[in-house]
């Protein structure tokens, strides 16, 4: 039997799963352009310089998500009556912020 986190889903528009798929597309690329960079023994400042706008940019993905996860997700299970969804969004929080 799955865990309880495995059967979860959330239902998302076509127009903000074409919105995060695109923000994934793009720091694919730069994790493609930071590989290629050591591939070509590029300058480790300017690697690093890549990789920290990479960083960036995974982390507002995340916030993305988390904002769309709190304005979703966790609001519906409160109504809901299911308080253990703010253990979970504070176990998920832990772990972004480290």
């Amino acid at each position: 039997m799955p865990c309880e986190h495995c059967i979860k889903k959330t239902e998302r528009s076509d127009e903000e799963k074409k919105k995060l798929i695109n923000r994934l597309s793009r720091i694919e690329g730069q994790i493609r352009g930071i590989r290629q960079m050591v591939e070509n023994d590029a300058y480790c400042v300017d690697i690093l310089t890549q990789s920290a706008a990479a960083r960036s940019a995974f982390s507002a993905f995340n916030k993305e998500l988390l904002r769309r996860h709190v304005e979703g997700c966790v609001v519906r299970d409160i109504k809901a009556g299911d308080d253990a969804v703010v253990d979970e969004l504070m176990e998920i929080v832990g772990k972004l912020m480290k």
